[in-house]
């Protein structure tokens, strides 16, 4: 506990901070990069005008909330408060959409990742690139509202996402780290750049409308780990603290994205590596030894920290039908006058699906709250179905949910191992869908046909893997890479646990995904008529 607050008072913590979909946390790292303290703050998204949503008002309060947060961890474990930091880093949900005028004001609300409102526009800047280009792509958001007219496109003067946003108000600077700014605009692997041949095409296509901005200028710069992105301004501290404890003047990193802190916090990138990081959304990075031969609509082309080329396989659902379930189960349990823990009722209905049929006994469960492009859906729809013959147990049901999780998931990635014969030595699963030991992991090694492990400090999370990005920045020797940093400095004595895939589950996954496939026209119908 000395050495801690040693750390503390010296002024030589490293923080992490990461916004995800429906938790905001802070981590503060030692020299060692062992967490030493730790703050959270809940928040959730909004469908506003058929948008899903956070308002400047929820940033701003989910930031200082959860820096609060941290600094009661710190005061009760160590008796003192943070006044000097180290080092510090930004990341948040990847992607998604932040306009801004000349004078820094917002034009339109902050569309997110969530949003499937881009169709259009994603399908015809893939076909223009021959890349990849998602719907929740910055560069889709930007010409889809293009092409709907939008008056407010022609005063844009800057772009940015959530983390570069963050990051700006900090600092002053408009920076992203390559592997978030790979989920803006393309990027060169070989240039550590946005594509200038892509930047020149879309010029050339948006030309007639006359805009008095060029796409690179409105974009934030490219920087890559280990790079300084600016320091903590006199009103970037008072933003964060408003007790005006915390001294201005220490170093950034370049802000990430939530796939680049999981890459991280899972030591996942080196080529043959990926991880898996389960939430509200699921998504899986591989890091490649080469570019993919064909353009995939269900794969994306995105970067490490460091710029090397990952295929991500992104879902926006994962585990939110699943959490539901769960607390009616939570409900039915109070309904008999039994208070059941919410962790324990977690651990006891997901140990309860391994007693399941491999093949779920013919039952199936759509997690879609909301669009899922990989499946063609433009909105969710939650659904449960079987047959008059399925067998419903609670063992099947609690299977079919948690396979649902992985489903759409297992698509993309079925895709990248036969199609495109992607070689993959390590997964590593990390996130709340893997929290009960041995469930999550099993489903996932069985999904995948490939073996998953999960580290100890896989409750630590993206908040913890932007603390490593900004301790590296902070204490890298000349010539180390990022690899080399983590596998040295940080992972050396991390254990982890692995599982392999059971032959037969893996078959029984496979027969519930041909019946999920088969079933998807219920799921659209669904949508259409619900």
């Amino acid at each position: 506990m000395t050495d801690g607050k040693s750390t503390i008072t010296n002024g030589n913590a490293v923080l992490g901070i990461e916004f995800g979909s429906t938790r905001i946390k802070a981590v503060l790292v030692d020299e060692n990069n062992t967490p030493i303290a730790s703050g959270t703050h809940d928040w959730e998204n909004r469908l506003e005008n058929g948008i899903w949503t956070y308002s400047q008002d929820d940033i701003m309060t989910g930031l200082r909330g959860c820096y609060k947060s941290l600094n009661d961890d710190v005061y009760e474990k160590y008796g003192v408060k943070i006044k000097r930091l180290g080092a510090m880093g930004i990341s948040a949900m990847m992607h998604g959409y932040l306009a801004f005028d000349r004078s820094g004001r917002l034009l339109v609300p902050f569309r997110t990742w969530r949003n499937t409102m881009t169709g259009e526009a994603a399908e015809e800047l893939t076909e223009l690139f021959d890349f990849n280009i998602p719907q929740r792509w910055s560069i889709a958001h930007l010409y889809q509202a293009i092409l709907n007219g939008e008056e407010h496109v022609g005063r844009i003067d800057f772009l940015t996402t959530l983390d570069g946003y963050i990051h700006m108000l900090l600092t002053g600077e408009k920076v992203l780290g390559v592997g978030s700014a790979s989920g803006m605009f393309p990027i060169d692997t070989a240039k550590k750049d946005y594509n200038s041949e892509m930047l020149r095409k879309f010029d050339r296509l948006t030309e007639p409308k006359g805009y008095p901005w060029k796409t690179r200028d409105i974009l934030p710069k490219v920087l890559m780990a280990g790079d300084r992105a600016g320091v903590l301004t006199k009103e970037g501290a008072a933003l964060i603290d408003p007790e005006g404890l915390l001294e201005e003047g220490c170093p950034l990193c370049p802000p990430e994205g939530d796939a680049g802190t999981g890459m991280a916090a899972t030591n996942s990138v080196a080529p043959r590596t990926g991880n898996v990081s389960a939430g509200t959304s699921v998504f899986a990075m591989i890091v490649l030894e080469k570019e993919l031969d064909k353009v995939h609509s269900e794969i994306d082309m995105v970067t490490t920290p460091a710029g090397d080329a990952v295929a991500m396989v992104h879902c926006n659902n994962c585990t939110s039908d699943l959490n539901a379930w769960v607390g009616l189960f939570g409900e039915f349990a109070q309904a008999f006058g039994i208070k059941a823990d919410k962790g324990a009722l977690f651990e006891t209905l997901y140990k309860k699906a391994l007693e399941g049929s491999s093949d779920c006994g013919g039952l199936l469960a759509y997690n879609y709250f909301s669009g899922e492009p990989i499946t063609g859906l433009s909105e969710g729809r939650p659904l449960f179905v079987r047959s008059p013959e399925s067998r419903l147990h609670l063992a099947d049901f609690m299977r079919a949910h948690l396979y649902s999780a992985l489903a759409t998931l297992k698509v993309g990635l079925d895709i990248l191992m036969r199609e495109e014969s992607a070689v993959v030595e390590s997964i590593t699963g990390h996130g709340g869908f893997f929290k009960t030991k041995g469930v999550g992991q099993k489903f996932l090694a069985d999904a995948m046909n490939a073996p998953v492990s999960v580290m100890e400090t896989a409750g630590e999370g993206g908040a913890w893997g932007m603390a490593l990005l900004a301790s590296y920045m902070l204490r890298h020797s000349s010539g180390e890479t990022l690899e080399a940093y983590l596998k040295n400095k940080v992972f050396i004595k991390t254990a982890a646990e692995t599982i392999k895939p059971d032959e037969n589950d893996a078959k029984g996954f496979d027969i519930f995904m041909d019946n999920y496939k088969k079933g998807l026209p219920i799921e659209i119908a669904a949508a259409r008529h619900i």
